[in-house]
Formats: structure tokens, sequence, C-alpha cells
């Protein structure tokens, strides 16, 4: 995204020209704090082309030292190949077998403490990832990128990585985005719900200080993000697909703004593509924009408002109004960059994300007293001392293929 305009809520790091990425890479290799990424995976991702790609550039990322790799759906088969695929990287390796005996006794300890750290999910795996950075690693620097980049290049990690880790730069919270584009505009869950939906919640009580900052992240959604150690101790997030936007939105809570920064990571990024789903609400966009929806109702309510069904019925009837005003933005936009446009279609899907609104506010109605995130780390070694380094033995012990 070739501007270089600043609108003041957060600090914006552009994409501008072409620059050599490969010199902010020789600088990080030089620094001495330690990196660490963080790689939430599902099994059916091992054998991708995707992650081939991933894991050609990781091999020649000198500035990693650890790489953690939160490993779903999984069996034994699924593991051992989850070992054999990363265990060619030159950095110290560990993959949390979420499916596992051992994370599931741990997981089932967390649930019984009263912890809930959910079904499984991507909020779920990365939580358990940053346990085992916190206890198994000293990295004081961890990225966060999602396994389905189809045309990754280091750069990206570089890029989401540098103004955290570089001490002048001074940030402990670094937001990648990227302009989501093929032959069509993508970021149908961005343009569509998120951005609308924010200007529909405006008017709710209690807005300014739960969600406003949200709106000055061009891209909330995105797997990318590059965490300050000490954020990882106390962020809360849920662990459906709400995980990036409650992230977004609890990171003020715990540091400044000033400290908060997005970074355009790549002149263009593209990844695995969710169905729309419209026949099963369980499924693809449906299931994930009920998530994302109910994620901010839960922030907007701050863990103290109560809003009335009316007030949130109202919210439904501010975004379809507003929602074709932005429809009308990305017409223009594609017109203007000879892109695909179906407006047909787009109209279609802001239906559709209503709908999930709409199961958004009654499941919230339901509980209106439900946290937006699951309990931080510290909440957790407070209910239980303790259960991180139990987390980093575990995940020791399965990598090592022992038995006892």
């Amino acid at each position: 995204m070739s501007d270089f305009y600043q609108h003041g809520g957060i600090a914006t790091i552009h994409h501008l020209g072409n620059p050599d990425y490969k010199l902010l890479e020789d600088e990080l290799n030089s620094l001495t704090p330690t990196m660490a990424l963080v790689l939430p995976c599902h099994a059916r991702d091992l054998a991708s082309p995707a992650m081939e790609g991933i894991l050609g550039e990781l091999q020649q990322t000198q500035f990693l030292k650890d790489i953690v790799v939160g490993l779903d759906g999984a069996d034994a088969d699924g593991f051992a190949l989850a070992k054999s695929r990363f265990g060619s990287l030159p950095q110290r390796v560990s993959i949390l077998w979420n499916d596992g005996p051992r994370l599931q006794c741990l997981i089932n300890d967390l649930e019984h403490a009263g912890l809930r750290p959910g079904g499984m999910g991507k909020g779920r795996n990365m939580r358990l990832c940053f346990g085992q950075v916190l206890a198994g690693t000293n990295a004081q620097t961890i990225a966060v990128h999602d396994c389905d980049i189809i045309d990754y290049r280091r750069e990206i990690l570089v890029r989401l990585s540098y103004p955290v880790a570089h001490p002048e730069m001074g940030y402990h919270v670094s937001k990648g985005f990227s302009a989501r584009f093929s032959d069509r505009l993508n970021g149908r869950v961005m343009r569509l719900l998120i951005a609308p939906l924010l200007r529909a919640m405006e008017e709710l009580d209690g807005f300014g200080e739960s969600l406003a900052l949200l709106q000055n992240f061009r891209y909330p959604i995105s797997g990318e993000v590059c965490l300050h150690r000490k954020i990882l101790h106390e962020i809360r997030f849920p662990s459906d697909w709400g995980v990036e936007t409650g992230m977004m939105s609890d990171v003020f809570r715990i540091c400044d703004r000033s400290r908060v920064c997005q970074v355009d990571i790549a002149e263009s990024y593209d990844h695995k593509h969710q169905e729309l789903s419209e026949a099963d609400p369980l499924r693809g966009l449906n299931k994930m924009t009920t998530d994302v929806a109910l994620c901010l109702l839960r922030s907007a309510t701050n863990y103290k408002r109560i809003h009335s069904a009316t007030d949130l019925v109202s919210v439904v009837n501010r975004y379809l109004k507003i929602a074709p005003e932005f429809i009308n933005y990305y017409e223009a936009d594609a017109r203007m960059n000879l892109l695909k446009f179906d407006r047909g279609l787009e109209r279609q899907t802001v239906e559709l994300f209503a709908d999930s609104i709409r199961r958004a506010i009654a499941l919230h109605l339901s509980d209106p007293l439900q946290p937006a995130g699951a309990p931080s780390w510290n909440e957790i070694e407070f209910r239980l001392p303790g259960l991180s380094q139990s987390l980093s033995e575990a995940v020791a012990l399965d990598n090592a293929g022992t038995n006892s």
C-alpha cells in the first residue's frame, strides 16, 4: 500500500517502493535478544504447498532461535509427520501435540479449574503455544503467523518482527496488514463485517472505552502479529475465530497505544479462503463471522455493561444501512483497478453476515457476563501454579518420543 498517511491513533509503518528487506534482516541477525515464531497449525496443513514454501523460507531465517508449532487435529501418525516435516529446520522446534494424551490431561486441568480454554480452535492452540514460549524459551520477541500463506516470503516475518525486536523502535505490539486481492477484492470478513459493524456499534454505551481504538487497525483479523514477551503474560483472547479481533481489542488494556503499531508486511498477500457456507452456520465464513461478532459484542460489554436486546437489534439495523455504503466504496476501488466485482454476491454476503450478527446477539444475551477472552497466562499461573512448566515438560516428552 504505497501511501504514508498517519491517522494518529497508532503508528502505521508503510511499504514504500521496494526496500531491500535483507538489510533489515541483517540487523535482526545481529541482535542479542532472542526471537521465537509461533505457528498454529492443523494436521491438514502439513502436506500443503503453502507449508512447503514456509518451511523453505524458515530454513534460511537466522534470527529465529525457537519455533513453537501448535498442532491440532492430529493422531499419532499425524504427529510423527509433523516431527518429520519440522525436524529439518535449523531452529529449536517444539511441537505441541494438542490432541495427545499429555496435553489433553493439562487441558482437562484447565477446564476443572474453571479457566475455560475452549474447544479445539486457533485461539486455544495459540494460548497453549504462548505457555510453551513462556516456560520453554527465553524469547523476548514472539511472532505469530498462519500456516496457509500461499505466497510466503520471509520478508513478511522480517517486517512483522522488526518494530518489536529492534530496541530503537520500542514497540510491544506489531500487527501485520497487507492488500488482500487477486483478480478481485478478498478479505470479506474485514471489508463486509468488521469495518461496517464497528461503525454500527459506535452508539453503544462503552464503545469508546472498549472498541474505538480497534478501528485504528487496517486489518485486525489478520493472522500476523508480533508481541513482546510481557504481552504474552497478560493478553486475553477467545478460543474460536474471534482470536485475532479479541487480541487486538485487549492490547490497549495492557500497553499504551504509543507502544502499538501496524505494519504493511507485503505488497500483496494470499492464503486459503473459507467458503461462505450459507446453509451451515457451524462452518466456513458463516461460523467465523458469528464468532467475530460475538467477540466484538462481549468486548463492548467490557465485563460490566449489559446492553438491552433493543440496543443490540438496533446495531443490526445500522449495520444493514452502513454496509451498502462500503459496497459502493469497494465497487469503485475494483473498477479503477480493473478487478472483478460481483455486487450481487457482495449484498448476499452482507445479508449472511447480518444473520451471523443476529446469532451472535442471541448467544451474547444468553450469557451476557461471559468475558470476551479466555484467561491470560498470569491468571492461569495464579490459579494453577506451575501449569506452564508442566506444559513445557509434556511437550518435551512428546517430542522426545518418551512413553512414561
